[in-house]
């Protein structure tokens, strides 16, 4: 007996629980991302209120205004440097989060594919003569889905190396620039 609806049914089912699992470990990424960005942010903003109180009591404190002015200039340096580590942990967290989703995306796509050519192997075993043509057109269909899927992949990585490098470049330019300005 051909048992193709009870076969296509649990896939059907097991596909769904493979995107619902797929979608809560992207979910759970995306608040271990914020959590950190909010983290990063809070600490942020403690410091800068902190580094603020700092200055405006020295500022304050100034007899004359040369000492005002070689008080102010004298923050250029290091509120440089903050905003330079400020945004590589910015730039750390987003591509960690981005390798993150990219890891549980391929992980759930290599068991969503598994269980995909399973099946087809299952339904083939039991395909009555004749239909082989198109049981090699499923085959080959799924062969073309997963090799676009892995250029897809491929690319995707490209880019977000390449944004990565961007950022780390822009940086480096941004940290060079600011330490001439304060020399």
């Amino acid at each position: 007996m051909f048992a193709f609806p009870e076969q296509f049914s649990n896939a059907t089912k097991a596909n769904f629980e493979s995107q619902f699992a797929m979608l809560t470990a992207l979910t759970s990424k995306s608040f271990e991302g914020m959590e950190k960005l909010v983290a990063l942010n809070i600490t942020t903003a403690k410091a800068a209120i902190e580094d603020s109180s700092a200055t405006a009591r020295q500022l304050l404190a100034a007899k004359d205004p040369q000492e005002f002015f070689s008080v102010s200039a004298s923050q250029t340096q290091p509120n440089a440097e903050k905003a330079i580590a400020y945004s590589r942990q910015l730039a750390s967290i987003a591509a960690d989060t981005s390798a993150e989703f990219s890891k549980a995306a391929e992980s759930q796509f290599a068991e969503v594919n598994r269980k995909v050519i399973s099946l087809v192997d299952e339904v083939t075993k039991n395909a009555p003569a004749g239909s082989e043509t198109y049981v090699s057109a499923i085959k080959t269909a799924i062969s073309n889905a997963n090799a676009g899927y892995e250029q897809f992949s491929k690319t995707a990585k490209q880019a977000r190396e390449a944004m990565e490098t961007n950022v780390n470049a822009a940086v480096s330019q941004f940290t060079s620039a600011a330490s001439k300005a304060a020399a």
